[in-house]
């Protein structure tokens, strides 16, 4: 903001009339057209003078903001342009900084009188400046005319354009005759001009040009050279051309030599043309391209970086060991390739068209992917019996696309075109794919009646096997947890048979019957029993149902009836 405003003081001050060195009167006009005409890093002051006088001089003075903060102007006197009697002098001497604002201003002289000084010119120099002319050396060789250019500035300490690699030449060439026709085209420093008349006389011009600073330079002095006759040797390989398809290079060409033939594939890196020094020397040789007999190469391999260029030629060798070059084809990887057809695939779900993308190349194409930036036209239509009808067109930048409000029952195609807008570039499309929709509302009811059938199948099974499980429950239960008891009487007698320590096995298997009817008497009369003790009476019935023989066994059973 300081500098600004210390600009805007400046140009007010500038335009404020400075007094005249004498106080007197003068009859010198003031110089009008104030203009500076600059090529390269020479400069030409130039004014009118519309006056009558005689023995009028001029000089000029000069200023530029050497410092950003200078609080006053201090003019300078402007070397090469004092006492100057004609409208014109140089002043390169003066200028050293190309990018800083200059002010000129000019003024008449006679003796001791002086006009008011003139309006004042402001320039930036490089702004300004021309791009000088270039050199050039013309050669003829074989047919050909052979172009040499040294850039402007070329033999120059002091240089106004310091990037030489960036200009751009602009050569004009035409028939030295009178009814000439003028062919303009861009060259490079070391070109080789060819597709010309042999014993012909051609002129050439050539202009320097700066295309992103929109200059264009003056065009150099015109040169003229006679072409010779070109040498067609029959083992020359000719039509040499590249295909490149998904970053794939091969280059072709043709042989007309009947005889044995071996060529040797070369290349140049591109920017080594852009320079002024020769190049002839820096070929190299396709790896796997040397010494074949076939008329076709795949140099893939030399496509190292995408953002330069390449030349490629081919050398043929006869069975006499001459050799002949043929012509240079330029390779600009991104813009010489072309796009493949990317691959399809169709499904069809929710009464949606699904198509998935494959972009070109494959599983090796990321070049093509990630340089391009893809996008591609889907043309879908209904594949119907009278023929292809009602296509439509659907273009996406990803790699799934959907379609939807589909006909049931109906065939549908689709093929896929690949695009890149930054190249200009379409791939031809891909191969048709198709599938047929299902029927109208089919789809739920078979998914209903799946359901059903499986909900079915699960309910039976799980019946089934509920009952074998009651069926085994009520078997383990039956078996080892009966619903019915023994007898009271049954249960006792076990007990009490097998509890009774004195009794034989012999008179357990006679006396079975007596113990029973006791065990029922004892049952019967519990309570008796407890209450009174038994009678000889008692002793004697029950014996009448025992072994007369056996007095044990008397004794036995009034034991078991008192227990």
């Amino acid at each position: 903001m300081e500098w600004a405003a210390t600009a805007v003081c400046l140009t007010c001050l500038l335009l404020v009339p400075l007094p005249l060195p004498c106080a007197g009167r003068t009859n010198l006009k003031i110089p009008q057209d104030i203009q500076v005409y600059a090529v390269n890093t020479n400069f030409t002051l130039r004014w009118n003078y519309t006056g009558n006088d005689t023995d009028v001089t001029f000089s000029a003075e000069y200023w530029w903001f050497e410092n950003f903060h200078a609080n006053e102007m201090e003019w300078m006197e402007l070397p090469g342009c004092q006492n100057v009697t004609g409208m014109e002098c140089d002043f390169s001497s003066a200028v050293t900084e190309y990018y800083d604002t200059h002010y000129v201003r000019v003024r008449a002289e006679r003796k001791e009188e002086v006009s008011p000084w003139s309006s004042i010119f402001e320039m930036i120099p490089y702004y300004i400046a021309h791009i000088g002319p270039p050199g050039i050396l013309l050669k003829s060789i074989n047919g050909a005319i052979k172009v040499k250019i040294t850039p402007p500035e070329a033999n120059q300490v002091q240089k106004m354009w310091l990037a030489d690699l960036s200009f751009k030449y602009n050569a004009v060439i035409w028939k030295n005759s009178s009814n000439a026709e003028f062919r303009s085209q861009i060259i490079l420093p070391n070109a080789v001009i060819d597709d010309l008349a042999p014993y012909t006389t051609y002129c050439l011009k050539v202009q320097a040009t700066l295309p992103l600073e929109l200059k264009e330079g003056l065009f150099s002095p015109i040169r003229c050279i006679t072409t010779t006759r070109k040498v067609n040797d029959l083992f020359c390989a000719t039509d040499v051309n590249v295909l490149a398809l998904n970053m794939k290079f091969h280059l072709h060409w043709n042989n007309q030599y009947k005889q044995h033939v071996t060529y040797n594939v070369q290349y140049l890196i591109g920017y080594l043309k852009k320079l002024h020094d020769d190049y002839s020397g820096k070929w190299l040789n396709v790896p796997g391209c040397e010494n074949i007999t076939n008329t076709q190469c795949n140099f893939s391999s030399i496509i190292t970086t995408i953002s330069g260029f390449y030349y490629l030629r081919v050398q043929a060798t006869n069975e006499y060991n001459k050799s002949c070059l043929s012509n240079e084809v330029k390779v600009d990887p991104l813009i010489t390739n072309e796009i493949g057809p990317p691959g399809v695939k169709v499904d069809i779900s929710h009464n949606l068209l699904h198509i998935q993308i494959f972009p070109p190349g494959g599983s090796e194409g990321e070049v093509m992917r990630d340089h391009y930036s893809l996008s591609y036209q889907l043309l879908y239509w209904k594949n119907s019996s009278n023929d292809e009808e009602g296509i439509k067109m659907k273009a996406i930048k990803q790699t799934i696309g959907t379609v939807s409000d589909l006909t049931p029952s109906t065939l549908y195609c689709v093929k896929v075109q690949a695009r890149s807008e930054a190249y200009n570039k379409s791939s031809p499309f891909s191969e048709e794919k198709c599938i047929k929709t299902p029927r109208g509302k089919i789809l739920p009811v078979i998914i209903l009646a799946t359901f059903v059938t499986a909900l079915v199948v699960v309910l039976g099974v799980a019946a089934l096997f509920s009952f074998a499980v009651y069926q085994v429950y009520n078997k383990i239960k039956y078996v080892f947890f009966p619903s019915c008891q023994p007898p009271l009487n049954i249960e006792g007698f076990g007990r009490q048979l097998l509890s009774d320590p004195y009794l034989s096995t012999k008179e357990e298997a006679t006396e079975n019957f007596s113990v029973i009817d006791i065990v029922i008497i004892e049952e019967a009369n519990q309570i008796d029993f407890k209450d009174h003790k038994p009678s000889k009476q008692s002793s004697r019935d029950s014996g009448n149902y025992s072994n007369d023989d056996n007095t044990s066994g008397d004794k036995g059973s009034e034991e078991s009836l008192e227990k």
